[in-house]
């Protein structure tokens, strides 16, 4: 990793359009509203930046995994769902969870949690019918995950996107079985829905600075699939850890980041305030990269076994807090 100021290739920046990624995202908007497409979009001919899209898909990374970890997504995705069941099972708490235990025992995937669905969370123009989303974490191997930029770092990323795409199917198959529909969704395509808040609203942890979910086992190096479904499953609750608080008074992603589109504090999008990364700084670089992942490698919480002691920290550093106010009032 590099802290060398990036200067964009030429033949890239002239690709971009005359509206701003920050400006289609909503930043600076009071009001809130649904996100809108601004990149992965499933079609690039219906988005503004399709033709940054299309660039990256020419950048060679040199490995010639990268072809093979595609190929074997591809192949998951057009797998059929397992098949739905015509009588419908009440699946009780206790069925739910052993089933998730299992799945990450296996490795299927490595969390899991459930919220009711908020239409906000889906992109404008699509309409989601089912009550609630089950989101599915996938952690990266550290070792690998550090090595970005490099294409091993982007690598890795693909693996774990292919996991997530395997574990999707592999849920609401098991969902099917028991009759309820389901229907699994997985990045990086946009897809119907954002991830990020149900992910937060399903208890997977707090949004960091580098604007991505940070859970104190996995740090901030996971992603995300989920599955969409009307089952009444037991539904998770927000988590509060403290790492907001650590993440305004660290700037370890921030200086780590080459083009300085990780921003000190935080920002208004769609009438909320929260941390934001400029889109139209990162961009670039990523797809030079063929993907990036520097903030995520970098950031304290990643390391292997590091959350859980923050976290006790911070748990302590808030009860002396609290027991000195006591004591002042």
């Amino acid at each position: 990793m590099s802290n060398e100021r990036f200067i964009p290739d030429p033949a890239q920046a002239a690709l971009f359009p005359d509206i701003s990624g920050n400006t289609i995202n909503g930043l600076g908007e009071v009001m809130a509203r649904r996100p809108r497409y601004v990149y992965w979009g499933n079609d690039p001919d219906e988005i503004a930046h399709g033709a940054l899209q299309r660039w990256f898909y020419t950048v060679d990374p040199g490995l010639a995994a990268y072809a093979d970890v595609r190929r074997a997504r591809a192949e998951v995705l057009d797998a059929a769902l397992g098949p739905l069941a015509t009588d419908t099972d009440q699946i009780a708490p206790d069925d739910w969870h052993q089933f998730v235990a299992r799945s990450v025992s296996v490795g299927d995937f490595d969390k899991a949690g459930v919220t009711a669905f908020d239409p906000q969370w889906a992109f404008e123009g699509v309409e989601i019918r089912q009550k609630n989303i089950i989101i599915l974490g996938f952690q990266h191997q550290y070792d690998e995950i550090m090595k970005a930029p490099a294409p091993e770092g982007g690598l890795e990323v693909m693996r774990q996107y292919l996991r997530a795409a395997r574990g999707a199917k592999i849920v609401a198959s098991w969902l099917r079985g028991h009759g309820w529909d389901a229907e699994p969704l997985t990045g990086p395509m946009s897809g119907k829905v954002t991830m990020i808040p149900p992910a937060l609203a399903a208890g997977f942890g707090e949004l960091g600075k580098h604007g991505s979910v940070i859970n104190p086992e996995f740090g901030a190096s996971f992603r995300l699939s989920a599955v969409l479904t009307d089952c009444p499953l037991p539904v998770d609750v927000t988590a509060d850890h403290g790492i907001d608080a650590f993440c305004a008074n660290c700037r370890v992603c921030e200086a780590a980041c080459p083009t300085d589109a990780i921003a000190q504090h935080k920002q208004t999008v769609r009438g909320v305030e929260k941390w934001y990364v400029d889109f139209d700084r990162c961009l670039p670089f990523f797809n030079e990269h063929q993907g990036c992942a520097i903030c995520v490698a970098v950031c304290p919480w990643s390391r292997p076994g590091v959350g859980e002691r923050l976290v006790l920290k911070l748990a302590k550093r808030a009860e002396r807090l609290a027991s000195d106010d006591d004591a002042a009032s």
